[in-house]
């Protein structure tokens, strides 16, 4: 199946600049950008911003650039919109392909392996309509969530009735969140249909889950530290900069 790369981010961040960010001596979406040009299946490299920086940056790293319109690059544009016009330009270009993997600028825990771990996933069973990272995460649970009513006291998130629930967290089912770095998408079974669970409907009513360790992505200068320690703990650091010093 035609697998094509789809690295997406904007410029209007609260971080100024967060996607090109220098993280030991390369821009921040240089390591998923590259994660993905490692893959042994992706066959096309694309990437939608409305920010020349960022397109710059990823047209460097041999993917082709998406101008984002600018409607689609607000603080509360939709994710999905910003895929449908890339694919819409990919399709433009004679490029449709069956299988997308959306990799977030923002994020640096991607690896060549896990990319092509779920795209094995993919390809072994035609029921599938995306295979996204998850990781555990059982202290912020759904069941231990709270809002506050009408009256200012706080209540549980969810009516649980008169149904017991333990306030130890190894007792309650487990929870998983997405990491947010990458998403491997079956275009018609995922993106045409919007069968899945809110709020990605996008990724279709047959996700499978890829179980990784944790999420690293970017949102803060705070997060940076987060990163280069990731980076560091992985054996991702590039070649010129793994003899310097580095202090968490």
């Amino acid at each position: 199946m035609k697998t094509v790369a789809l690295l997406t981010g904007r410029g209007n961040n609260t971080l100024k600049d967060k996607n090109v960010l220098p993280i030991f001596g390369k821009p921040l979406l240089y390591y998923p950008a590259m994660a993905a040009r490692g893959s042994r299946y992706i066959q096309g490299f694309y990437v939608s911003s409305d920010d020349d920086k960022i397109l710059a940056a990823a047209e460097s790293l041999g993917y082709q650039p998406i101008r984002r319109p600018a409607e689609l690059a607000r603080p509360d544009s939709q994710h999905v919109d910003a895929i449908r016009h890339a694919l819409g330009e990919m399709a433009a270009r004679g490029d449709h392909p069956e299988i997308l993997v959306v990799l977030l600028a923002n994020h640096v825990a991607v690896t060549t392996q896990w990319i092509d771990d779920c795209l094995d996933i993919m390809f072994e069973d035609e029921r599938v309509s995306a295979v996204v990272p998850v990781y555990k995460e059982m202290d912020h649970h759904p069941y231990r969530a709270k809002r506050v009513n009408e009256q200012g006291f706080l209540q549980s998130f969810f009516d649980f009735g008169d149904r017991a629930v333990s306030t130890n967290r190894q007792d309650l089912p487990t929870n998983y969140f997405l990491c947010h770095n990458f998403w491997v998408l079956h275009t018609k079974r995922a993106l045409e249909c919007l069968q899945g669970d809110p709020p990605w409907r996008f990724m279709g009513g047959t996700v499978k889950p890829y179980v990784m360790d944790e999420g690293v992505d970017v949102h803060s200068e705070e997060d940076i530290v987060r990163v280069q320690r990731w980076l560091r703990t992985h054996g991702m650091v590039p070649a010129e900069w793994r003899e310097e010093t580095f202090s968490p």
